[in-house]
């Protein structure tokens, strides 16, 4: 079943409103995860082709979770019908339930038939617990969204339950006060993976801090990560002071995966407000490309963005300081939220370079470098994902509102010392691991029953 129809985007798109042109964007790009997803399971492929689908069965974890946040927002805007999103998403369950699983955490690839693991790179045959958190992000907004009584929508949420439920955050910090990114059952820690320094992984400590079954402590937030090397900054890059991360700020999708769900919107704790550090980050990013050191074609107001992505030559972590002349649509339109003048006018830009190698079936290809004359003839899951999730933040906030209205989501929060709009400023009780359980299903309950009349 295709997408409801859209409206054709017209070779002139200059005199379209700016709303009819994300509604466009937005439902084209969505169908990277509903016509394009994998045919048997309806995973997320990692990637596709503009052309055709990939003769392969490979599915991304972390970009199927980007998949049903593309659903749910699909489902609100009437791109498809409930009973259609519905049944897809209890196909993906069906794959994912039976998927090989390590202490509850997912692998980064999958085969979207068979759910076996397919090995990212040697050693990394396992647990990833950031893809798992991508996944579990996307699965806390379909749970909340399809809050009714009847028993398709009470039945997901159950699923989504058990799974959430499973996953042993405690068992990765190997007892001390750091996150492991990765576990292999063949190679077991080799990888040696602390998660550290301000990157795209906020999200996994708090879902971590917010488990029912496995919670971690706090101190491996605020010591393992937020007291790492590599997670402060406070420099000034073209005029702009950085509170966080790396020179320049890396790649941008740091301000995009956590932030579909999360909402940094007067998100602050003892280390930083994240609002403003997206929002700084995003505003170097597009004057780094502005102001073009390098001199690249193509680069200015109406042609900016650097982040991770496929290159001429190669996947490339793109960024001011590792800037090779590709441009990536994901980092500018995924940065609506926080720069939406800057991000609509790359946006227009993107639509007067040549139409027919830089749009297709499933939105904006994943990059391209005019200084090359080359655009990209694929699609990424991961890029494609947040355009879709970041844009609908923009609009209407429907998945932050969802994802900030979870239990789990605000039990980490209170338990990290965060504080943010969406839930009062009070500390949270103390309870004793055996009122634990009780106080947990109770605030379940309470918030699926709030939520029931929604859908």
């Amino acid at each position: 079943m295709a997408l409801h129809p859209a409206s054709n985007l017209p070779p002139d798109a200059s005199g379209m409103a700016d709303d009819a042109l994300l509604d466009i964007v937005q439902r084209q790009t969505a169908r990277f995860f509903w016509e394009g997803a994998h045919p048997v399971s309806g995973l997320a492929r990692d990637r596709q082709k503009t052309t055709a689908d990939p003769n392969n069965d490979l599915a991304a974890i972390g970009g199927t979770g980007f998949g049903v946040m593309a659903i749910v927002i699909a489902t609100e805007r009437h791109w498809v019908e409930p009973d259609a999103a519905l049944s897809r998403l209890h196909a993906m369950l069906d794959l994912l339930e039976c998927t090989p699983r390590y202490r509850g955490m997912f692998a980064h690839f999958v085969n979207g038939r068979t759910g076996e693991t397919v090995p990212f790179r040697y050693r990394d045959d396992g647990a990833d617990i950031v893809e798992t958190t991508l996944l579990f992000q996307g699965l806390i907004c379909a749970r909340e969204y399809f809050a009714g009584a009847d028993e398709p929508r009470t039945r997901l949420r159950q699923r989504i339950d058990r799974l959430l439920a499973e996953a042993d955050w405690a068992w990765f910090t190997r007892g001390g006060n750091h996150l492991y990114w990765h576990w292999s059952p063949k190679h077991g820690w080799a990888m040696g993976h602390p998660i550290g320094g301000w990157n795209e992984c906020l999200l996994a400590f708090v879902l971590a801090a917010g488990s029912a079954r496995h919670p971690v402590d706090p101190q491996v937030f605020h010591s393992g990560f937020a007291g790492s090397e590599g997670f402060r900054n406070g420099r000034d890059y073209h005029g702009i002071a950085l509170p966080l991360g790396m020179n320049f700020g890396g790649p941008l999708f740091f301000a995009h995966y956590s932030f579909c769900g999360l909402d940094p919107r007067g998100l602050k704790d003892r280390h930083a407000d994240y609002w403003q550090q997206n929002v700084r980050h995003t505003l170097i990013n597009q004057r780094h490309c502005v102001l073009n050191p390098h001199g690249y074609a193509g680069y200015g107001a109406d042609c900016w963005g650097l982040t991770s992505s496929h290159g001429p030559r190669r996947y490339g972590a793109h960024a001011p300081d590792h800037d090779l002349g590709v441009i990536t649509p994901s980092a500018a339109l995924s940065s609506f939220p926080y720069a939406p003048a800057e991000a609509m006018q790359a946006l227009r830009g993107f639509l007067k370079r040549p139409r027919r190698r830089i749009w297709g079936r499933f939105g904006f290809v994943d990059a391209f470098s005019e200084s090359r004359n080359w655009f990209a003839r694929s699609y990424l899951a991961v890029n494609q994902g947040p355009i879709v999730a970041m844009i609908e933040n923009y609009r209407t906030g429907l998945l932050w509102n969802l994802f900030m209205r979870a239990p789990e989501v605000r039990r980490g929060l209170m338990r990290l010392g965060f504080s943010t709009p969406h839930m009062p400023t009070e500390p949270p009780a103390k309870v004793t691991n055996h009122e634990a359980g009780a106080t947990i299903k109770q605030e379940e309950r309470h918030v699926h029953e709030h939520a029931r009349l929604r859908a």
